[in-house]
């Protein structure tokens, strides 16, 4: 069974061919800008990777240009398109409609649609990406897996705000939490690096990359989260402020006359790592330019550590004992110095890092000294595999089961 996994953005289409029945990665690659100058792609097998501009107005056009390569003469790795046997899309907001990935019919497309304003920068996308693979591939089963089902197990004390409860009745707010099929792979993947069964766990799981969240995963479930009712709310991220007084807002627009659009870019695009260095993003320069002696860069590296340090500590005080930390996604992967700065000081709870090990991390593994009462784990995320995984128990009937257990774990 070949099954393509799509992460469709406002002006990016990520995919993911995979076979299910080998268990091996077929291609992978990215189209960017979309609707814009300058659209590219570049895809990657086993043994190649091509970057190629090209002319794409809109997803329909782009998922073609995708399938174009897929089945290349040079660089495919398929024949034709009917060897795709299914197509699984990541979709950003389930709201409280969704504990689990779904196969896609009317009544989903709609609720998708309908769930479009509480995500509305992601939503849409991830609709124009189901409907334009109806119209390419109409016989071709589709799945959506949903960022904020793994966190529906989440209780009314955690999910709930103090609010008039109106709001949450009428209008759905509430915190729903993101990043949930990065938060399942790597508390799975911990586990088993453990050898001990998901249920029987406890862990802190860390997704630092441009958008960062924290999430405290009992016995497999997610039982709190610091994203909120959108993705702006708790750690400081690369543009989104993370969790502040809401009298801040309020503050400004009467100060500098702010609408709430403006106000909304600002919070979400303007602050953040980039808000405090008022020039970068990207952890690398910021901790580059630091070392040169920039006090802000600096301040920023140490806002975001104090930040997810807090985190931690409020989880640890939710789950009791646990037994791991997890760093994941891209700065969470690659940064020695900021899993090093998160971790310092935690040493009085039992996590102690192991400084060699964490230097050399390179691919999963456990870079707590060895008697760390709780272990440490550096593991890259891999979204596309639990879509992957989703597609092919739904298809095979066997997804239902609450004892449903991913291949990744054992």
């Amino acid at each position: 069974m070949k099954i393509l996994a799509l992460n469709c953005g406002s002006s990016s289409v990520k995919y993911q061919l995979y076979d299910k029945s080998s268990n091996k990665l077929l291609a992978k690659g990215s189209l960017e800008r979309i609707g814009f100058v300058g659209t590219f792609i570049i895809h990657q097998t086993k043994h190649q990777k091509h970057r190629l501009e090209c002319e794409c107005s809109n997803h329909k056009d782009a998922i073609n240009m995708v399938f174009k390569f897929l089945t290349d003469e040079e660089f495919g790795v398929i024949k034709e398109l009917n060897e795709i046997d299914a197509v699984g899309h990541r979709i950003v907001h389930g709201g409280e409609l969704f504990s689990k990935s779904v196969l896609i019919d009317d009544n989903v497309i709609k609720a998708i649609d309908n769930l479009s304003s509480l995500a509305p920068l992601h939503n849409p996308p991830n609709l124009q990406g189901i409907l334009a693979m109806q119209s390419l591939l109409p016989n071709v089963a589709q799945v959506a897996v949903f960022d904020t089902a793994f966190h529906q197990t989440m209780p009314e004390t955690a999910y709930m705000y103090a609010i008039p409860l109106k709001w949450y009745e009428k209008y759905g707010v509430r915190k729903y939490g993101f990043h949930g099929t990065s938060h399942l792979y790597v508390s799975r993947c911990a586990a088993a690096l453990l050898h001990k069964d998901i249920k029987e766990t406890n862990f802190i799981s860390l997704h630092i990359g441009n958008g960062v969240s924290v999430t405290a995963c009992k016995g497999g479930k997610s039982i709190d989260t610091s994203m909120g009712f959108t993705p702006l709310d708790g750690a400081i991220m690369g543009t989104r402020s993370g969790s502040l007084d809401p009298a801040v807002p309020l503050f400004m627009i009467d100060k500098e006359g702010f609408s709430s659009e403006e106000i909304n870019t600002i919070l979400n695009k303007r602050s953040g790592v980039l808000g405090i260095t008022g020039r970068y993003t990207d952890r690398r320069d910021i901790a580059r330019v630091a070392e040169e002696g920039d006090k802000y860069c600096q301040l920023s590296m140490d806002m975001e550590a104090y930040r997810l340090k807090k985190l931690i500590g409020e989880y640890h005080a939710v789950l009791g004992k646990i037994d791991g930390i997890i760093f994941t996604a891209g700065v969470g992967e690659n940064s020695p110095v900021a899993r090093s700065m998160v971790c310092k000081g935690l040493e009085h709870f039992g996590i102690i890092l192991d400084d060699e090990k964490n230097n050399k991390a390179k691919e999963e593994s456990i870079i707590s000294k060895d008697d760390s009462p709780v272990k440490i784990f550096m593991i890259p995320t891999n979204e596309e595999i639990v879509i992957i995984e989703d597609v092919a128990a739904i298809l095979s009937g066997t997804f239902d089961n609450d004892d449903f257990k991913y291949s990744f774990e054992v």
